[in-house]
């Protein structure tokens, strides 16, 4: 086993220059804070920026040298490639659009030029001190170029990604000019992990919906990507739960409490504690509270709003325009509701120690976290954290990732400022054992899923998925047993090569019409069929027509509609056996009736068979058509002779006895082949590869079950082989 290669936007020590000299401290908050414990604990190092500007920097060396005692290892930026990348694209461009704020998302091409720069920068550092046999963890969206880059130059890594924030819906993502760029950059890891089950499917979508990668269920979801299978699950962060929890109990906090009880007298305690962000929903946060005070003029000074607000990113307009916002909002209710005696809100703007956030937590009644959309929110967990007598109440909202996780709070829709006043009520009228009983709940879980236990999860499911890969390559047309085919090749003198067209060929098209074969294509093929030795048949659902505008000039033999119509070298087209298509009428009437239910879907007519193509339908939805159309037909084609074949993103109804293995015992009968290759993908080819004698070479592409003796990945592999045949 090799180290573990840490890699995030910021390392968890950073830089200061005071006087010129580096002075190194810890880094505070985000994931520098809540994954550094697990990297003390590792054989790891850390890749990050160190916080300082290259300009700034005198005796870069001596910097590196402080911070590898510390198992550190920085890149270094310019000012200009700092604020591009990371107020730029990262915090102008991704952020707000990941996090649904599509007004404030700003699309410059100088922004992706530099954090396209600095992933390359990241990538250079990562290489130098990273091995084959070393796991890299990339962290978040600052990011998500970086694992092909990593992939691209150690093939073979264990290459893990995590994105703390939000995955937008596809409809959201694909605003994104470069969106398949970012795509491709996060299928360079083996393992790519979210903290819910959304932002997976939202992930899984937008893959499907941009790329057209397909995606199985092997145990765990797995996209084929190229030759590779990559693996996607969830894995909500926890935090270091007993070091917050402890911390309650030391004097220096309990010091603090005393300190801040001191200042509020016997009043309640409503904590809100988040970093500015137009996506914490503190506007909407505080016209809650003004609403619970108008509305229950009783709770007036037996109350008090605690807000501590931390200003950790300057220069985005959008965060200066909300500290005004903010500071207004908290001075007209203190206008509206103070006394002499009493403050309605405690506005905190200055840095605190974590002694006094930890008491601030111990303290407080109530936790008030209504973010208007969160990956996940761990402020929420050490709150809980802190409860070890039981009691308090979390109030969050519902499109915070910890929601998923900590269902026993008081789960509120953020932007509803009455659900929340109403959720502050009956906050502070929660029976003590009731809270104590909620919160014995989600502090076990808490506690048990800490953030070690994450960690180890997540590199746990990336050893899973290497070893998936790994069973895969087993089986996989690797250079060895591709060295070897090619030398039988050589020496044969009879070939019969079987070629699939959709998926094996070329690449699935949203529309049947676009999978056109390309010059590549078309020249591979011709210097294949010019070879005397060689048989070539082309073995596809496609309509006869189509294949013979396409390859009727090459001189290849041609199995159309699955093996209903065949056609030799040379020869003119027949039928397997007369058939009768006098069914098609009511089959069709329900094909379209579907078509009609099912935007994107449509109905190709073969010549003895009807397809319902649903590949543009939405997946979730697609396969709940799937399941009512597959029960509607079986009970109409049971006396009818007729088969429901189900391909890949379509349904097929034909006649009992076509089939593409029935159509290649012509090629088999004809004369005695020296070698034989077949490939293709999906359920139709599966009665080609039954037919073949053992010692053919049976190819799949794609993962799943399969008769086929070997497997690749995807058509590029396919073309790639029969190049090297071609030469």
């Amino acid at each position: 086993m090799g180290k573990l290669v840490i890699v995030s936007n910021r390392l968890p020590i950073t830089v200061r220059l005071v006087d010129g000299r580096p002075v190194l401290q810890p880094s505070v908050g985000g994931l520098a804070t809540g994954l550094a414990p697990f990297h003390q604990s590792q054989n790891s190092v850390w890749v990050g920026w160190p916080g300082v500007d290259l300009e700034e920097v005198r005796d870069a060396e001596a910097i590196q040298q402080e911070l590898r005692e510390h198992r550190c290892y920085p890149v270094f930026l310019s000012r200009r490639e700092f604020v591009n990348y990371y107020q730029g694209f990262s915090n102008n461009t991704l952020w707000p659009l990941f996090h649904y704020f599509v007004q404030y998302t700003i699309y410059r091409n100088d922004y992706w030029q530099a954090y396209k720069k600095v992933n390359q920068a990241f990538c250079e550092t990562v290489l130098k001190i990273a091995e084959e046999t070393d796991t890299i963890w990339v962290h978040d969206y600052h990011l998500l170029l970086l694992p092909k880059l990593l992939r691209d130059r150690l093939p073979e890594a264990n290459i893990g990604f995590f994105l703390h924030i939000p995955f937008p819906s596809s409809e959201v993502f694909r605003l994104l000019p470069w969106r398949e760029e970012i795509l491709e950059g996060m299928l360079g890891a083996d393992l790519i992990g979210f903290h819910t089950y959304d932002y997976a499917r939202h992930f899984l979508t937008s893959v499907r919906r941009l790329l057209g990668y397909d995606q199985f269920f092997t145990g765990k979801l797995v996209i084929s990507v190229r030759d590779r299978v990559v693996r996607v699950d969830v894995f909500p962060m926890g935090i270091d739960f007993d070091r917050f929890a402890s911390m309650a109990a030391k004097p220096e906090v309990q010091s603090a409490m005393r300190e801040i009880r001191a200042r509020v007298g016997d009043r309640r305690v409503i904590l809100s504690v988040d970093r500015l962000d137009y996506t914490k929903g503190l506007i909407e946060r505080l016209d809650a509270y003004d609403l619970f005070l108008e509305r229950y003029p009783e709770y007036r000074e037996k109350v008090v709003l605690i807000i501590k607000v931390v200003e950790s990113r300057t220069g985005i307009k959008q965060y200066e325009q909300i500290k005004r916002t903010l500071d207004e909002a908290v001075g007209r209710i203190n206008r509206k509701y103070g006394t002499i005696s009493w403050t309605p809100i405690l506005y905190l703007g200055q840095f605190l120690p974590e002694t006094d956030l930890v008491a601030l937590y111990a303290l407080a009644d109530v936790a008030l976290i209504t973010p208007l959309r969160d990956g996940m929110n761990l402020i929420a967990k050490e709150f809980l954290a802190t409860k070890t007598e039981g009691r308090g109440v979390l109030i969050l909202s519902e499109l915070a990732g910890a929601a998923n996780e900590l269902r026993e709070a008081l789960i509120v829709n953020p932007n509803n400022r009455e659900q929340i006043a109403e959720a502050i009520k009956t906050a502070l009228t929660m029976p003590e054992e009731e809270q104590k009983e909620r919160n014995r709940v989600m502090r076990k879980r808490l506690q048990r899923y800490n953030v070690v236990r994450w960690a180890e999860d997540f590199l746990e499911g990336l050893a899973t998925i290497k070893k998936l890969q790994k069973m895969l390559a087993t089986k996989h047309l690797t250079r060895e047993i591709k060295a070897r085919f090619l030398s039988s090749y050589r020496q044969s003198q009879r070939r019969l090569l079987l070629l699939d067209y959709d998926g094996t060929l070329v690449p699935f098209s949203l529309s049947p019409a676009q999978a056109v074969p390309d010059p590549e294509l078309m020249e591979i093929l011709e210097r294949l069929t010019q070879e005397k030795k060689n048989e070539v048949v082309i073995v596809s659902g496609r309509k006869r027509e189509v294949l013979e505008t396409w390859f009727g000039h090459l001189g290849v033999g041609l199995v159309a509609e699955h093996g209903a119509w065949i056609k030799e070298r040379w020869k003119d087209w027949q039928t397997i056996e007369p058939l009768d298509d006098s069914w098609k009428e009511e089959i069709r009437r329900v094909l379209e009736l579907y078509v009609e239910r099912t935007p994107g879907s449509f109905v190709e007519e073969k010549t003895f068979s009807l397809v319902w193509h649903y590949r543009r339908v939405d997946r979730e939805f697609g396969e709940v058509r799937v399941g009512e159309l597959k029960e509607t037909l079986l009970q109409l084609t049971g006396n009818l002779n007729l088969e429901i074949l189900e391909g890949d993103k379509l349904i097929e109804v034909r006649p009992v006895g076509i089939s593409k293995g029935r159509a290649v015992g012509q090629w088999l009968l004809k004369e005695k082949w020296d070698l034989i290759l077949a490939v293709g993908d999906d359920r139709t080819d599966e009665d080609m590869f039954a037919v073949l004698p053992e010692e053919s070479y049976t190819v799949k592409v794609g993962i799943g079950p399969s008769r086929a003796r070997f497997r690749v990945f995807s058509p590029w592999e396919v073309r790639g082989l029969l190049k090297e045949m071609a030469q």
